[in-house]
């Protein structure tokens, strides 16, 4: 169950709305073919205050937590989707970033499976 948690600057939401941003976000994902898309999870946590070098800045980072047994390649065009998808939405924002992590299967643990 691939997740996408990205932090953003609480400003770019007055130019995109929360949906939107995931909805482009979940699109990525979904169109990399590494993932069910019923099991895709995306959500955002804005946030106010970040400083780069000593100045405000606004920017996006994303946290993707994916099944370990990705290739390299796979990851990195992963990413590449991902951050097209939310320059193409916030041109003007020249930080955006993402970590593709792995999860580890059969460590984690859900509701469903109670």
């Amino acid at each position: 169950m691939p997740h996408f948690v990205i932090d953003c600057s609480e400003s770019l939401l007055s130019k995109h709305d929360a949906e939107t941003i995931n909805q482009h976000v979940y699109a990525a994902a979904a169109s990399s073919g590494l993932f069910n898309e019923s099991s895709i999870q995306v959500r955002l946590n804005p946030f106010n205050n970040s400083i780069m070098g000593g100045k405000k800045v606004e920017s996006m980072h994303v946290f993707a937590s994916i099944l370990e047994g990705r290739t390299k390649e796979q990851k990195l065009a992963l990413s590449k989707a991902v951050i097209v998808a939310l320059a193409e939405l916030f041109p003007e924002v020249e930080t955006i970033g993402i970590d593709v992590g792995n999860l580890e299967k059969g460590v984690g643990f859900s509701k469903k499976k109670l």
